[in-house]
C-alpha cells in the first residue's frame, strides 16, 4: 500500500496528462485534420476548376482571333443572301452587269416568289431573257461567276446567231444570240449580322 501512495503522485500525473492529451486531440487536432483534409479537396477541385478556365480562355483566345474572318464571311454571305424580302436590288445588280457585258438594254427579268423553307432561307424563282451578241453574252455569263447575290442557276439556253463548228471561235461581235437564264437567288429569315453594331 505504501508502495501504491508512492507511485500515486506520478501515476496521476500521468493519467491526468493522458486524458488531457486525449482532450486536446479531440477538440483542437482531430477537427483540424478533418479541416485539413476538407481544405485539400477544396484544393484539388479549384486546380481542376483553374485547368477548365484555361482550356476555356484558350479557346475564347482562338476563337477571337477567327472573329475578324467569321465576321467578314457573316457579312458576305448577308450580301448574297440578303434578309430584306426585296427584289429591286437585284434588278439593279442584273442590270448593272448586263451593261458591264456591253449590253445598255435591261434585261427582261421575272420573278416568282417560293414559300418559305424549314431553315430559315426564301427562295425566289427568277428568270430572265437578254439579247445581244455573242461577246456580250459570254461575259454576262463570266460575270455571274462573281456576282454580289447567290444565285443558282438551273437552266441555260443561247438561241439564234451562227454556231461554232469545226473549233473555229464565234467572233464576239456577232449578233443576234437570245440568252435566256432560269435559277433562284435567295433571301435569309431572321439573320442579322452580329459583327455590326446596332
Amino acid at each position: 500500500m505504501e508502495q501504491i501512495k508512492r507511485f500515486r503522485v506520478p501515476l496521476l500525473t500521468g493519467v491526468g496528462t493522458l486524458v488531457l492529451a486525449l482532450i486536446v486531440y479531440s477538440v483542437w487536432i482531430s477537427p483540424e485534420g478533418t479541416h485539413l483534409k476538407t481544405l485539400q479537396a477544396q484544393e484539388t477541385t479549384l486546380q481542376g476548376q483553374q485547368t477548365h478556365l484555361q482550356v476555356e480562355i484558350a479557346s475564347l483566345r482562338r476563337e477571337k482571333s477567327q472573329l475578324g474572318a467569321k465576321c467578314a464571311q457573316l457579312t458576305t454571305n448577308l450580301t448574297e443572301v440578303p434578309g430584306t424580302p426585296n427584289v429591286d436590288t437585284f434588278f439593279q445588280q442584273v442590270t448593272a452587269l448586263a451593261v458591264s457585258s456591253g449590253n445598255p438594254n435591261t434585261p427582261t427579268i421575272n420573278v416568282t416568289q417560293s414559300g418559305g423553307s424549314a431553315d430559315g432561307v426564301t427562295p425566289v424563282a427568277v428568270s430572265m431573257t437578254l439579247t445581244g451578241t455573242y461577246g456580250q453574252m459570254s461575259a454576262f455569263l463570266q460575270g455571274l461567276d462573281s456576282f454580289p447575290r447567290l444565285l443558282t442557276v438551273t437552266s441555260v439556253s443561247v438561241a439564234g446567231g451562227p454556231v461554232a463548228s469545226g473549233g473555229q471561235a464565234v467572233a464576239p461581235s456577232t449578233a443576234g444570240y437570245t440568252l435566256t437564264l432560269s435559277g433562284d437567288i435567295f433571301y435569309s429569315t431572321g439573320q442579322k449580322n452580329v459583327c455590326t453594331s446596332t
